[in-house]
């Protein structure tokens, strides 16, 4: 038995865990799977929290980092990432 690691990125609306979730990406190292980002419209959580109670475990959080003054509005990277974990047997 070998365990493997499936890695989900949330993306969120802000930095609350609770906050709806605007961008994902999600990987299975099992291979049983193929996920690809933007292969969905709906994303797999509506929130940080809904996947902490489907088991996920959250691993890593962006940090907040406050805007350079001037470049409050300008377009760049998501800022509220979340990694999960779960972690199965292949």
């Amino acid at each position: 038995m070998t365990v493997r690691q499936h890695v989900l990125v949330l993306y969120l609306a802000s930095s609350g865990l609770d906050a709806r979730v605007v961008g994902w990406s999600s990987y299975d190292g099992t291979g049983r799977t193929d996920p690809t980002t933007g292969d969905g419209d709906v994303p797999p959580y509506e929130t940080g929290v809904d996947a902490l109670r489907d088991g996920w475990r959250m691993v890593q959080a962006s940090q907040l980092v406050p805007p350079y003054p001037g470049h409050e509005y300008d377009t760049s990277f998501l800022k509220h990432e979340f990694w999960f974990e779960k972690l199965a047997e292949s």
